[in-house]
């Protein structure tokens, strides 16, 4: 019997998992919009982070869509991400919380940008 209820709860274990991580984004996530190689940033006006990620984005001629997490709509995204602060960066399935250059960098590569990487340096 013991190993019946260990086996029961098991399963209930794995199959929560698998439901949980097969599940769609939820509404407002935007990983719905992004595809494979889209990218949106939440950001703020008041974020220095934010600002500074938006000007180097800029400079390098990044193609991204910026949401202002003071809008229902960034409200919304946020909270359908579990994101507390900003910058968040989404590009394509990838959550990038925070300025992380060098995950930024590491997403940002496959889809031929290079922001925050010396012509010589590999990552």
């Amino acid at each position: 019997m013991r190993n019946g209820l260990i086996l029961l709860g098991v399963l209930v274990v794995v199959i929560g998992g698998w439901l949980a991580f097969g599940q769609a984004p939820r509404e407002g996530d935007p990983r719905r919009d992004t595809g494979e190689d889209g990218i949106v940033m939440l950001a703020a006006d008041w974020c220095g982070y934010c600002r500074r990620q938006q000007a180097e984005f800029k400079q390098a001629g990044v193609e991204y869509v910026a949401i202002d997490v003071d809008t229902f709509e960034g409200q919304r995204a946020m909270q359908a991400l579990g994101a507390h602060g900003v910058p968040v960066t989404v590009i394509g399935q990838n959550v990038v919380r925070g300025y992380d250059t060098v995950r930024l960098q590491r997403h940002l590569s496959p889809l031929g940008y290079d922001v925050y990487r010396a012509p010589h340096e590999d990552i």
